[in-house]
């Protein structure tokens, strides 16, 4: 693979949906306030939420607003990695351009990654909002982060979390309308997950179930190097576990968008919106 060749690629998809969003500048605003309000929310909430049994449950040294925001901020990147694949391909059948696309001879893959990466570089610039507030006003401060191991972390996640949207994306291109794969995902990983609560707290079948889904590794990875400056060793199993979710899902996940683009030319229903 020419890699410098497949990088201009991936950033020429990346300059085309940062024009496209330069155009509506209000929403980067509103987006901002969102997020205050949000991180409000989580905070307010979490004045209400105290009791020494939740407190045993939560990472040490934290409290129920910094478990939270962490929770609200991070799971945020498994909801865009089920939407933008979705997404991409959806503005490309209404704009006409998606057949044209797709018989260049760029790889599948790199076509998937380039419409990923602005969603993903957008995502991580909000993050950093939503910590900033916390940090700013509301007494959020992770002072001894491991910010090197929540790199890795994130990465990873973002690695496995590419695998379900590939997989939406393989639904959606066959369907056209309707998703109701990525809310049952979305519903599920909410659930049981951790983004609210801890998952020990869970009765046990769910927490079996937890153990089945990358979301759980992501946000207790994240959780240990932000909250609790956790050092490699204990980061280790959640990057191991987020790892071979990603080496099972991505490999799974373009067979199968292959597949259905196969089955959608056959069918002629490609185009059809």
């Amino acid at each position: 693979m020419d890699v410098p060749r497949t990088l201009r690629k991936i950033a020429a998809f990346f300059w085309r949906d940062f024009a496209i969003a330069r155009g509506y500048r209000g929403a980067l605003v509103l987006e901002t306030l969102e997020a205050l309000f949000g991180v409000a929310t989580f905070y307010y909430l979490s004045r209400f939420v105290q009791n020494p049994d939740l407190a045993s449950h939560l990472p040490r040294g934290s409290n129920y607003f910094a478990f939270a925001l962490v929770g609200f901020a991070f799971f945020d990147y498994l909801s865009v990695s089920l939407s933008a694949f979705d997404a991409s391909l959806e503005e490309a059948r209404q704009n006409r351009t998606l057949e044209a696309l797709l018989v260049t001879q760029t790889h599948l893959s790199v076509i998937l990654s380039g419409s990923a990466a602005y969603p993903f570089v957008a995502l991580a610039l909000r993050t950093c909002v939503y910590l900033a507030w916390g940090w700013l006003l509301f007494g959020f401060s992770p002072q001894s982060a491991n910010w090197p191991g929540a790199i890795l972390i994130l990465l990873a996640s973002i690695l496995a979390f590419a695998g379900l949207g590939v997989l939406s994306a393989s639904y959606s291109i066959l369907f056209k309308r309707g998703n109701p794969a990525k809310w049952v995902v979305l519903g599920l990983s909410g659930l049981v997950g951790g983004m609210m609560y801890p998952v020990s707290v869970l009765p046990a079948p769910l927490q079996w179930v937890a153990r089945l889904i990358p979301v759980t590794y992501s946000l207790e990875g994240m959780r240990a190097a932000l909250l609790e400056g956790a050092g490699w060793s204990a980061l280790w199993p959640s990057f191991v576990a987020l790892l071979i979710f990603a080496a099972i899902l991505l490999p799974l996940s373009f067979v199968v968008f292959a597949w259905a683009l196969r089955r959608t030319k056959i069918t002629g229903t490609l185009t059809h919106i």
